[in-house]
């Protein structure tokens, strides 16, 4: 599949080529067929002004079971009201053989508990925050991403198709970014013209992460959420000599709870991590520093359009030794989104938390060296506020008995190939349909296993050749420095694996495994 994929690119290429005079769009234009955008993908970022509980009073511990979701109704203090098409506790497993938590309601632990309502799975989803995240700009999903989406519930994609959008300008539909030189005149002066890269397979989709979020919870008993409750504490005893083998949650309200399992969809700084991972390999348990950090800014359209022309209209990647320019159309084609990389290879992050807040005058000093003045004045707009990016290189298992890791708790990545949320998704599929197939609490662990051998190796490999593609940008490249021809030869090759993945496979895979490993 994927030669076929990579053997339509020169005419898609060709085909961009001679319409390329028709880039320069009017403002108007944009505004119609334009919408939220992002090459970002990664949902590690916790929401701020986490409200804290007021109910301070420890509570006795209970099990949670498929006859306590009811009675979690209005718990869910801070949602948006239901939607007319809402499911609802009618909606709901009915004894149920076993009942989860999931930890975290970001894009993968959402998805995840409507791949759990489709697979008749009783869970209860527990929130941090006092409500639903409403931050972030936008998020991009590839191919493979959008068939996750509709093999979960065909309805969640139907839905994001009616919010996303693609590229404005014509035969561009299939392009992931121009790749430009962040050098002065974007490399015109040494004859480079804006070149494409994408693939025949590739339909360039986006949308505000709120917007997309808003889906997800519009597909979510409101019944099963409960927001203001955050993870003190993680404890299981394995069934053995007697025991249930639950696993035991305290919240930092004071309540505790028991439950059949835990799902813990909580960032790369979450318990759940620390937990899977801590007594056999804690050396895995906290993220790395990649060697990079970011500044973020929205601008106004027409003054992006003022200082960059018509490059503010598509999505652009701008490369540089040691920096990486991508501006992105979000809102409508209202706003443009900025993404400035630094690179510094080999220097540790050394502030204690993951933003570090400098001056202007040392914002612009990390673009000092041969940028285009277009590009550093579109700083301009950006809070001095350096964001490090980390990763979870190694995870070597996801898994500890009945407690699993989804999403960034198990595969923080850099964002440089712009999967993040779909991996996210993607685990959401396979274990919400392989859970679907256990029929006792004892199996949990067989399903537990069967996840970690099909998404771990996936997950890992796009972790690892993010970095990779980090290296591609910042002309850091061992093979590749500073050529273009190589560096965009290698990203119209290198994301095809990612988007025509075998999802089907992987279910089927799934089914096959847990059979023979549950077999009496």
């Amino acid at each position: 599949m994927a030669s076929g994929c990579f053997g339509a690119l020169s005419a898609l290429i060709n085909s961009f080529r001679s319409s390329s005079s028709t880039s320069s769009t009017s403002a108007s234009k944009q505004q119609e067929q334009l919408d939220q955008k992002t090459v970002t993908a990664s949902e590690t970022a916790v929401p701020p002004g986490l409200a804290a509980d007021n109910n301070n009073s420890p509570r006795m511990p209970h099990s949670v079971s498929s006859n306590d979701v009811p009675a979690l109704a209005g718990l869910a203090a801070g949602s948006e009201p239901a939607t007319a098409d809402q499911p609802t506790a009618a909606d709901l497993p009915q004894n149920p053989p076993f009942h989860i938590a999931i930890i975290g309601a970001g894009i993968g632990g959402l998805a995840f508990a409507i791949g759990c309502l489709k697979n008749n799975v009783s869970y209860t989803l527990y929130e941090s925050a006092s409500k639903y995240s409403t931050v972030g700009a936008g998020v991009g999903l590839g191919p493979n991403a959008l068939r996750a989406l509709e093999l979960i519930e065909p309805a969640l994609r139907a839905k994001y198709d009616a919010i996303s959008s693609g590229n404005l300008t014509p035969n561009k539909d299939h392009v992931m970014f121009d790749a430009l030189y962040a050098e002065p005149n974007f490399g015109r002066d040494r004859g480079w013209e804006p070149a494409p890269f994408g693939a025949a397979c590739y339909d360039r989709t986006s949308a505000h992460r709120v917007d997309l979020l808003n889906i997800l919870t519009s597909m979510i008993p409101r019944e099963t959420v409960r927001f203001n409750k955050r993870v003190s504490t993680i404890a299981q005893a394995p069934a053995a000599d007697g025991a249930d083998g639950k696993v035991t949650l305290t919240f930092e309200d004071g309540e505790v709870i028991r439950v059949d399992a835990v799902v813990g969809s909580d960032g790369a700084k979450g318990p759940t991590r620390g937990f899977v991972l801590g007594a056999r390999w804690p050396e895995e348990v906290q993220a790395r520093y990649s060697g990079k950090y970011v500044y973020r800014s929205i601008i106004p359209m027409a003054d992006a359009q003022a200082i960059l022309g018509h490059h503010a209209g598509d999505a652009e990647t701008f490369l540089g030794k040691d920096v990486n320019f991508i501006t992105f159309p979000i809102s409508r084609g209202t706003q443009c989104n900025l993404v400035a990389f630094k690179f510094k290879k080999g220097e540790p992050w050394t502030h204690p938390q993951w933003t570090k807040r400098v001056t202007k005058e040392e914002m612009l000093a990390d673009f000092a060296d041969n940028v285009d003045p277009r590009l550093v004045k579109l700083l301009d707009w950006a809070e001095p506020l350096q964001w490090s990016l980390h990763h979870h290189m190694n995870t070597p298992i996801y898994y500890d008995n009945r407690v699993c890791l989804l999403g960034d708790s198990a595969h923080a990545t850099t964002p440089h190939q712009a999967s993040g949320a779909g991996q996210c998704i993607e685990d959401a599929l396979v274990l919400s349909h392989v859970l679907g197939r256990v029929k006792t609490p004892a199996d949990l662990t067989s399903a537990f296993r069967v996840y970690d051998s099909i998404r771990r190796p996936r997950g890992q490999k796009v972790v690892k050749t993010s970095q990779e593609a980090g290296d591609l940008y910042s002309f850091n490249h061992p093979e590749c420095g500073d050529d273009m021809n190589k560096i965009v030869a290698n990203f119209r090759q290198r994301f095809l694996w990612i988007w025509e993945h075998d999802l089907e496979g992987d279910l089927a895979q799934a089914d096959d495994m847990f059979a023979k490993l549950t077999a009496a």
